[in-house]
């Protein structure tokens, strides 16, 4: 599992997110999502530990918690919803068959 990190200034890195975190225990990974078109940090990441204790320590220290000048919402990510068949929408936008 790994923990969701919101509220982040947009000019924290990597680097940043494993030096608070490994006070909590080992840091595994940290995912800082870009935006595709400019480049630009999004405003959350994602942080994988070693241990559940360890992030659930991470958790209880930091969410709330004043860094960089924002109040940062650290909890347990969500598993990332499938998007497999649904394209939304109905028909908005397209022609109705009866119509031709």
């Amino acid at each position: 599992m790994s923990i969701y990190v919101g509220n982040l200034s947009y000019d924290v890195t990597e680097a940043d997110m494993t030096s608070v975190f490994a006070e909590y225990g080992s840091v595994k990974r940290v995912q800082l999502p870009t935006d595709r078109e400019t480049g630009r940090m999004r405003g959350f990441g994602f942080i994988e530990m070693g241990t559940d204790d360890e992030e659930q320590a991470a958790i209880d220290a930091l969410d709330g918690a004043e860094w960089m000048g924002r109040d940062i919402k650290v909890n347990k990510a969500k598993p990332r919803e499938s998007n497999k068949g649904s394209f939304g929408g109905g028909n908005r936008g397209s022609f109705s068959s009866s119509k031709y």
